[in-house]
């Protein structure tokens, strides 16, 4: 099995797992439908390619938590193309300054094919929505012979300077992953994410399992430790 890494940073980010209304929210994290399709644009699949969109979702899928961000919200207004009608205030939800390491598990061939897709995409990648291009090109690293847990374990501490120097004083720091459980593993909540269909008539997507863990990863931005100095040690010394 290989592992493809991702790196997802941007000014604004919306991973959406259920939509009411005029109300859309994000999760707190990307979501493996959000992911997928990302992948899939970047691969020039289209929407009612059932066969491609199932070999991409049969993919695992984590994702680790290395900038959590601030959520925000914005109203937004909307006039009909045709009539002109006032459409009813929409009420949708965003993730700023957020940064996230996403990893799929799974064939080597088509991790390599998804990798080569992202630096020359068919369509532009985009965090959760079309407003929310990222900050950086997606694609991390490609491995052979690990796990899904392992990648997201290795991969380095990818969060902005600004928010390592707020924790220069923690040799390393814990994150978040969110991951597919395992089959020895029953601890699991169940999330509504797991791509179906994407066509645009009848979007389905069914659960699917996800263990929440915790890694050590080294800071880069830790402040050097310096031993302890007392002045009087000298005195006792000359004593």
């Amino acid at each position: 099995m290989s592992v493809l890494t991702l790196r997802l940073a941007g000014p604004l980010q919306s991973w959406g797992a259920s939509a009411r209304f005029t109300r859309r929210t994000t999760e707190s994290a990307p979501t493996k439908s959000g992911v997928i399709g990302m992948l899939a644009a970047a691969s020039g699949i289209e929407r009612d390619d059932d066969e491609a969109l199932s070999n991409l979702g049969a993919l695992r899928f984590g994702v680790r938590i290395d900038q959590p961000g601030t959520r925000v919200r914005d109203f937004q207004t909307a006039h009909h193309g045709v009539t002109g009608t006032s459409m009813p205030l929409s009420e949708r939800f965003y993730l700023a300054d957020a940064v996230f390491v996403a990893a799929l598990e799974g064939d080597g061939a088509l991790l390599t094919s998804l990798n080569s897709a992202l630096r020359a995409p068919v369509y532009p990648p985009f965090l959760g929505r079309r407003s929310c291009p990222p900050a950086h090109p997606v694609e991390l690293g490609l491995y052979g012979g690990v796990s899904l847990h392992q990648a997201l374990t290795d991969e380095p501490w990818q969060a902005a300077p600004w928010y390592r120097q707020q924790h220069n004083r923690e040799a390393t720091v814990s994150l978040v992953v969110l991951r597919e459980a395992d089959e020895d593993e029953h601890d699991a909540d169940f999330q509504r994410d797991q791509p179906l269909s994407f066509a645009a008539e009848h979007r389905r997507h069914a659960l699917r399992t996800v263990v929440s863990r915790t890694v050590d990863i080294p800071n880069p931005a830790a402040a050097p430790r310096y031993p302890r100095h007392d002045p009087f040690d000298a005195l006792e010394e000359s004593a």
